[in-house]
Formats: C-alpha cells, sequence, structure tokens
C-alpha cells in the first residue's frame, strides 16, 4: 500500500515537471497590433484630367435663336482678319455653313453646293464657309473647289463652339449652318447632310428675303 502510494506521488510529480518544461517551450503570442491604414489621394489620371479641363473650357454659352453674333474676328484664306459683328452690319443677311474638314468628301459636296447656288444666295445673303481648318487648308479648299466666298479658319473652335458645333470637347466639328438676320441668329441647322445643309440655308434665305419685301 505504502509503495503504491509513493508510486502514484512519483508519476504526478513527473507529470508537473513535464507541463512545466512544455510551457517553457510554448512560443510566447503577443496581442496583433491593427495596422493603420495610410490616406492616400485619388490615383492621377492624366486622360481624364485632359478631358475636365477641356469640359470646362468648353462650358460656355451656346447661342440660341435670337442671340446677338459674337464680337469675335477669325482670319479667311487670305489670312485676313474679319470682324463677325462688321460682317452682320454690312449685310442684312448671313449664311455660316460649318463643315469638319477642308477637301473631305462630304465637306466638298457641302462647299460645291453653296458654290453652285451662290449666284441666287448672293442676292440676299453672304455666305461663308467655317471650319477649325488652317489658313493655308483653308486657302487651298477655296482654289482648287472655285469657292467664290471666304471661307473662316476658326483653330481654337471659339465660334463654332458658340454655335453649338463642337463635334467633343477636345476636337472636331459638327457638319451644320447658322443664318443671322439683322445681327441675330435665326436659323441654326446642326448634324445634316451636305445636300440638306445647302438646300435648306437656300429656302430659309428666300425665306428672309420675302418677309423684307414685305416690310
Amino acid at each position: 500500500m505504502g509503495e503504491a502510494l509513493r508510486r502514484s506521488t512519483r508519476i504526478a510529480t513527473s507529470k508537473r515537471m513535464l507541463e512545466v518544461e512544455e510551457s517553457k517551450l510554448a512560443p510566447i503570442s503577443t496581442p496583433e497590433v491593427p495596422k493603420k491604414k495610410i490616406k492616400t489621394g485619388p490615383k492621377h489620371n492624366a486622360k481624364q484630367a485632359v478631358v475636365k479641363e477641356a469640359n470646362r473650357s468648353s462650358d460656355v454659352n451656346e447661342l440660341e435663336i435670337g442671340d446677338p453674333i459674337p464680337d469675335l474676328s477669325l482670319l479667311n484664306e487670305d489670312n485676313d482678319s474679319i470682324s463677325l459683328k462688321k460682317i452682320t452690319e454690312n449685310n442684312r443677311v448671313v449664311v455660316f455653313f460649318v463643315y469638319p474638314r477642308a477637301s473631305t468628301p462630304g465637306c466638298t459636296r457641302q462647299a460645291c453646293g453653296f458654290r453652285d447656288n451662290y449666284q441666287e444666295l448672293k442676292k440676299y445673303a453672304a455666305v461663308f464657309g467655317l471650319s477649325a481648318d488652317s489658313v493655308t487648308s483653308q486657302k487651298k479648299f477655296q482654289s482648287k473647289q472655285n469657292l467664290p466666298y471666304h471661307l473662316l479658319s476658326d483653330s481654337k473652335r471659339e465660334f463654332i463652339g458658340l454655335l453649338g458645333a463642337k463635334k467633343t470637347p477636345l476636337s472636331g466639328s459638327i457638319r451644320s449652318h447658322f443664318i443671322f438676320v439683322d445681327g441675330k441668329l435665326k436659323f441654326k441647322r446642326v448634324k445634316i447632310s451636305p445636300e440638306v445643309s445647302v438646300n435648306d440655308a437656300k429656302k430659309e434665305v428666300l425665306e428672309v428675303a420675302e418677309k423684307f419685301k414685305e416690310e
């Protein structure tokens, strides 16, 4: 009996010693410290910045029917400065037709359509072609197609933008035409075909001419 008690005591003592040794070998755990989130600014996108800037610069009041022509000057095909206000002061009716790019097929049809109807149009209105092309391109276009009217170069698309004929904030123009009567916008036709531009502009000019006869 005494021997059995001593054996039991020795086993219990051995277990406690083993547990102590194991606890010494166990890795010491430390509380996890939460990582601080580093605040960063929005990613810079150069293309988006350019588009935003273009949108801001194009945030201008678009001309509507009844609005006066802006006080701007543009260069014609001979590099002469032409005042838009002066044009309307000297002509009761003025037609500006906008074409996307000189010497391209659709623009050539539009310009030649106004050329072929110019003799009738000039009795009642002054006619001007308008695009963002350079002065040199306008001169070549005029000479090649024997255009009898002036072509205005609006490289910054200032007038084109005010007319509402910009294709995008960054580039391009929409085929269209605009008729000013006594210095104010009377007809506004945006995004039309070359033939419709010519035919409708002629009808609109003749309509105005008939009203003048009634005055």
